[in-house]
């Protein structure tokens, strides 16, 4: 019994030993990718953190011969499909997103356009334009009003009139 657990405090060490011998490797994303397998080869040197057996900087992997191309479309070490999937649903959600915003400032500088081209067709027909004032009463604009609502709306069907 006096026998038995030095040798198995010994062999739960040397078990211990065996779950450092993983890759690590920052892929083209910059992500961490742990590994019993040697990252593929179009990964730089300079990004494998740390290779099995070795406690200090990492050494240079020998390069692999060339794949064929059938092997190049085969997922890689580390890679969750799911995780890949999940990323591209989140990629294609938010670019239809952004293509729906985009769709829906090109309605509104549309009616903007539109608006502001009307409100310019009726001061440039000379006729009276009237306001209504903070106090609630009406009061007509007279010349240099009109010119400046003529500037502000031309200034608006520049920005938005494209």
């Amino acid at each position: 019994m006096n026998m038995i657990r030095p040798l198995i405090v010994l062999a739960a060490c040397l078990y211990a030993l065996t779950a450092s011998a993983q890759w690590q490797w920052l892929d083209k994303d910059g992500r961490k990718v742990f590994s019993d397998r040697p990252p593929p080869a179009d990964v730089p040197d300079r990004n494998i953190l740390k290779r099995p057996g070795s406690r200090g900087p990492a050494l240079p992997v020998p390069a692999a011969p060339a794949a064929p191309a059938a092997a190049s479309a085969a997922p890689q070490a580390g890679v969750d499909k799911g995780l890949q999937e999940k990323r591209q649903q989140a990629e294609a959600a938010e670019a239809a997103k952004r293509k729906e915003e985009e769709e829906r400032n090109a309605r509104v500088r549309a009616e903007n356009c539109s608006r502001a081209q009307q409100a310019k067709s009726g001061i440039d027909s000379g006729a009276r334009i009237a306001r209504v004032n903070e106090k609630g009463e009406r009061e007509f604009l007279d010349e240099a009003g009109l010119s400046a609502e003529s500037q502000r709306l031309q200034t608006i069907i520049n920005e938005n009139c494209r």
